[in-house]
């Protein structure tokens, strides 16, 4: 089930590799850095992701010795990760973070202001196994775990559709779980470059597990062409992501970027971005260093996209959110804390204000 870059691509697609010469590593790209890619609003783009789990410093930089180790055959690692991991594009006493991040991509006429529309409409698995980490003494519990020093790496399977996790000493068994790909990296450029790691209003390393195929993330632009770019695949995570990663493995992404112009959003719901969108759900999405900022942040947040998008006073929305609508920690391991609401989109449907169905109903 490998996919190499650029395999099994249908004919004529837009497609974008991640080379030396079109990613970051450990950086999300600035106003400075230049496209690698230029469409227009609605086109669609295939990208190859590389997961950065197997060719991290500490784990050797050497994804052929080290997947070799487990078992892996030397076909099945990727020949994108092994030439990043020969490279210069992660240098020596590298500070940025650890994700490799493909991009950016411009859109034509994207101005500052305007909300660029990240559409997911494919997530193909490009490998049969993965890696989740728990690092250095981060995650949910530093200093507690990882119970070695160091770095804990565990290798997992796709097996039969599911995820699956050996438990050592149980004869072969393991733990199986559902598979989720989503991308936990989708943003857009700031003004200068920003380290990898900690999420913001740009988007980033936002780790939603409600991103999958399907759904769409919506950001305001920051610099012109919006400079859109991804990363951090995952296979699946729980919410919280406690260990520090995810199922960790690389995608290949089939996206639609599509721009409304400022002056086409109501302003209410500019002010509540970024926000996500399943076929089911709405998505809000608070952030901060202090989980329960976050908390409230997003509690705000859906506060004003329902009072924006939907012309219901808060204190009635507020009633309804706390009977109806689940609010749930993204992550609590990427420096800034995440919390996102699931907002079932049917619960709504009899108050749509016409103001502002023309942007939500795109």
């Amino acid at each position: 089930m490998t996919l190499q870059p650029g395999e099994g691509l249908p004919t004529g697609v837009t497609y974008l590799p991640t080379t030396p010469e079109t990613a970051l590593w450990g950086w999300l790209p600035g106003a400075d850095d230049r496209p690698v890619l230029t469409v227009d609003s609605g086109d669609v783009v295939v990208v190859d992701t590389v997961s950065h789990e197997g060719v991290l410093e500490d784990q050797g930089r050497d994804p052929l010795a080290w997947f070799g180790g487990l078992g892996v055959a030397e076909g099945d690692v990727l020949r994108d990760a092994v030439a990043l991991a020969a490279s210069s594009l992660r240098p020596a006493g590298h500070e940025g973070g650890p994700h490799v991040v493909t991009g950016p991509i411009a859109v034509r006429g994207t101005r500052p202001g305007d909300v660029v529309r990240v559409d997911v409409l494919d997530l193909q698995l490009r490998a049969g196994y993965g890696v989740v980490s728990n690092r250095h003494g981060k995650g949910a519990l530093p200093g507690e775990m990882p119970v070695l020093p160091g770095l804990v790496s565990t290798f997992a399977t796709v097996d039969g559709g599911e995820g699956r996790i050996p438990v050592p000493g149980r004869d072969g068994r393991g733990f199986r779980f559902p598979l989720r790909p989503f991308l936990g990296l989708t943003g857009v450029a700031a003004a200068q470059r920003l380290h990898s790691t900690p999420p913001g209003r740009h988007g980033g390393n936002l780790d939603v597990s409600l991103l999958g195929a399907g759904s769409s993330l919506h950001l305001t632009a920051q610099v012109p062409g919006g400079n859109v770019y991804v990363g951090d695949p995952h296979y699946a995570q729980g919410d919280g992501e406690v260990a520090l990663t995810a199922f960790e493995a690389p995608l290949r992404a089939t996206l639609r970027l599509r721009v409304t112009p400022a002056e086409q959003v109501p302003e209410g719901l500019r002010a509540v971005l970024p926000f996500g969108e399943t076929p089911d759900l709405w998505v809000p999405i608070g952030l901060d260093e202090d989980l329960g900022v976050a908390m409230r942040d997003c509690v705000r947040r859906a506060l004003g996209f329902v009072e924006a998008g939907f012309d219901v006073d808060r204190a009635t929305t507020m009633a309804w959110m706390s009977a109806a609508v689940d609010f749930s920690v993204s992550q609590v391991v990427d420096v800034v804390s995440g919390v996102h609401a699931s907002i079932r989109k049917a619960d709504l449907r009899e108050l749509l204000d016409e103001r502002v169905a023309a942007y939500l109903r795109r």
